[in-house]
Order: C-alpha cells, then structure tokens, then sequence
C-alpha cells in the first residue's frame, strides 16, 4: 500500500493516536490495548486496529502495543522522528503567541523565520526571533531550504503570501487566516479558524434568545470577516 492508498480521514486519526499514546508513556504505561486506546479517544478498537494494520503489525493479540514502540512507530510513519523547520508569516497578536508556543519543538516542529509587512515591526527582536521584511520572503526561504509555512495574516493578504511561500519551494502551510487558499492540488494545506468550529458546535446547541440573537447581529458585520 503506498502513501496515496492511505484514506485521509486515516491519515487525520494518526496524530491523535500519537498524541494520546505519549500521555499514556508519561503515566508510566509501558502497553497499552486498543480497547484502552479507543476508550480515551472515543473510537473503536477495532477502527484503531484497522487503521493501524494499514501500516503494519506493532501489536500481539492479548497484550496490547508496546507504547514507546507505536510510538517510535508513528513517528517515523508522521515523518516526525526528526525536526522541520518552519517559516511564519504575520507577527500581530496571533504570530506572535505562536511565536512563543513550546508546543511545535516538542511534537518535532520549529518556527525558523518570522516575516512581517509592517516597518514598525521589522527588525524587533520577539523571544529569539528577529522579524524580517517580507520584502526579502522568498530569498530568505529558499537559502534556509523551508518547506512547511505558518500564515497568520489578515484574510486580504493571505492568497498573496501563501502564493509567494509556495514558489519559494513550501510544500505545506497551516493557515489561521479566515479564507480558503486557491493553490496547486499537491500542496498540503491545513487550516485553523476557531470560529469555524464555534459555528459548527452552535449548531447543535438549539435555540438561542432571538431578540438577544438579532441586537448581536445588527452590531457585527454581514460575515464577520477582517
């Protein structure tokens, strides 16, 4: 089976898998059953040892998977069994959280380079980071060999970035900007839009106060959008 047989919402499930088995290693198990791993994930042994199988045998019926073995296992599989570097673009109030977060070096990511538009920002130091002009982007991602990006622009500038980083050789971008990118079919995009997904949980909420739902909306703007 090749990397394209893999179905994507397989693909998406890894990660958690990963995630949720490190946490175990940090309680101090040493094995763990499918059965105990679908209960902390909420899917089902037998779609974990499914999607699992796909990849190869980490398991003995009985006695579940050696956890720092699947580990090491879906690291290698992730490609994340080594450190790649990453260029962010948009260092406001969101660039620069990420900028801080220590999460990405933990999970086998690093922010590299930091660009921004803005002359006030240019050449401020933020942590160990010093801001470059986005004048210079694709130079300075080409020299630094950068395949995987980080937009955290406004949504109007978005496009115009993700298609410059993307001739500048990146292969990959996660993008907070609140608009869907027009690129080439083999670039990776991934996309993080809170309010997404607190219209996808409002969903199911029901009913709200309409009163206090139409005094809200003659205030916002018609979609909200930068």
């Amino acid at each position: 089976m090749t990397m394209r047989d893999i179905p994507p919402v397989v693909v998406g499930r890894l990660p958690l898998y990963l995630r949720t088995l490190c946490y175990a290693q940090q309680e101090g198990l040493t094995t763990i059953s499918s059965h105990e791993l679908g209960r902390r994930l909420s899917i089902s042994a037998a779609q974990i040892r499914k999607d699992l199988s796909m990849f190869g045998e980490f398991g003995k019926q009985g006695t579940g998977y050696p956890v720092a073995a699947l580990i090491r296992q879906l690291r290698r599989i992730l490609h994340v069994d080594r450190v790649w570097d990453m260029a962010l673009v948009g260092v406001g109030a969101l660039g620069r959280a990420l900028l801080a977060y220590q999460g990405f070096a933990k999970r086998g990511f690093r922010i590299a380079l930091a660009f921004d538009n803005d002359p006030h920002k240019i050449g401020q130091r933020v942590g160990p980071f010093v801001v470059q002009d986005v004048a210079r982007l694709e130079r300075a991602l080409q020299e630094a060999d950068i395949r995987l990006g980080v937009i955290a622009t406004p949504a109007s500038a978005a496009q115009a970035i993700a298609e410059r980083m993307v001739q500048a050789g990146v292969q990959g971008l996660l993008s907070y900007a609140p608009i869907h990118l027009q690129l080439p079919e083999h670039i990776q995009v991934e996309y993080i839009d809170p309010v997404i997904y607190l219209q996808r949980m409002t969903f199911y909420l029901g009913a709200v106060d309409q009163g206090a739902a139409a005094e809200a909306l003659a205030e916002a703007t018609p979609c909200g959008q930068d």
